[in-house]
C-alpha cells in the first residue's frame, strides 16, 4: 500500500471494516471499503440511513478506530497509531466541520478561528494574514470581535469552516455541515467551500444526505449496507446536471432524502 502513495494522494482506505458489539453478536457497519482521495478533490459521501456513511467519516477522521483494514493520511498509516500520535496528525493535517459548530462561547469569532494555530509554530503575522484571507472568502471578517451568541447559525458554521482551514490542513472532514442551516445559509456555505476548494486546492471529504450539497462536489461516493455501491464524477457537467444525476442514483438506492 505504501508504494502506491503518490505525492498528490491525501487519503487511502483499504479493506476498511468496522463492527460494534461482542463477537458472535457484532453489528457489521463497514464491510470492506476501499477508497482513495487525491489533493484538491471535493468528495461527497452519501447513502440511505444506516448505510455507514457517518461511521466511515468518523473512522477516516481518526474519531473512531477501524476493526480491520488500513487508513493512510499522506504518508502516515493512522490505523495503527497510538492516541498521542493521532493527536499530532489531527493538529498537523486535519480540519473538522461539524453540524453543531462546536464553537467556544467564551471566545470571539476570531479567537475561535485562531484556536488551532495556537498549538502550532505558525507566527502571529502569518496567522493574522491567514485569518484575513479565509475570513474574507467566508464573509465573516467584520464579525471578528463578536461572540457566537451574537451571530446567526450560518455565520457560526462559516466560523467553524474558517477554524477548520486556518492551519492549512491536508484534509478537511465535514459532517452534515448544512444540516442545521436554512436553505440560504446552506447555499452560502456551500458556495464558500466550493470557492475555497477551487482557489486554494483544499481537499474536502463531506458526508451529507442532501443531493443539493453533494452537487457542489466533483465526486460523490454512494454507500449501501456498509459497502461502496457506486460513484459519480461531475467532470465537465454543470452543477444542475450533476444534481439530477445524484437524484437518479438516490432513486436507485431507495435513499430519497434520508438522514
Amino acid at each position: 500500500m505504501k508504494n502506491q502513495i503518490t505525492p498528490k494522494t491525501v487519503l487511502i482506505a483499504e479493506g476498511l471494516r468496522k463492527s460494534y458489539g461482542v463477537k458472535g453478536n457484532a453489528q457489521q457497519v463497514l464491510q470492506g471499503i476501499d477508497l482513495r482521495v487525491t489533493e484538491g478533490e471535493f468528495v461527497g459521501i452519501m447513502g440511505p440511513s444506516g448505510s455507514g456513511k457517518t461511521t466511515l467519516l468518523n473512522t477516516l477522521a481518526t474519531i473512531d478506530r477501524p476493526t480491520d483494514g488500513g487508513i493512510f493520511i499522506k504518508e502516515h498509516e493512522i490505523s495503527k497509531m497510538k492516541d498521542i500520535q493521532l493527536s499530532s496528525i489531527r493538529r498537523q493535517h486535519l480540519g473538522f466541520i461539524f453540524q453543531d459548530y462546536n464553537l467556544l462561547d467564551t471566545l470571539t469569532v476570531k479567537e475561535n478561528i485562531l484556536l488551532p494555530v495556537s498549538l502550532t509554530k505558525i507566527s502571529k503575522n502569518q496567522a493574522e494574514a491567514e485569518f484575513n484571507a479565509i475570513a474574507k472568502i467566508l464573509g465573516i471578517k467584520e464579525l471578528a470581535d463578536k461572540y457566537p451568541s451574537e451571530i446567526s447559525g450560518g455565520q457560526k458554521q462559516r466560523t467553524s469552516a474558517a477554524r477548520a482551514l486556518i492551519h492549512s490542513p491536508s484534509l478537511v472532514f465535514a459532517d452534515e455541515p448544512t444540516g442545521a442551516l436554512d436553505s440560504k445559509a446552506a447555499s452560502n456555505l456551500l458556495e464558500n467551500l466550493h470557492e475555497i476548494n477551487q482557489t486554494r486546492q483544499v481537499t474536502i471529504v463531506m458526508v451529507t444526505h442532501d443531493p443539493l450539497a453533494s452537487s457542489y462536489c466533483n465526486r460523490v461516493i454512494f454507500l449501501k449496507d456498509g459497502r461502496v455501491f457506486s460513484e459519480l464524477y461531475r467532470g465537465e457537467k454543470t452543477r444542475e446536471s450533476f444534481f439530477k444525476d445524484i437524484l437518479d442514483m438516490q432513486a436507485v438506492l431507495g435513499g430519497g432524502h434520508q438522514k
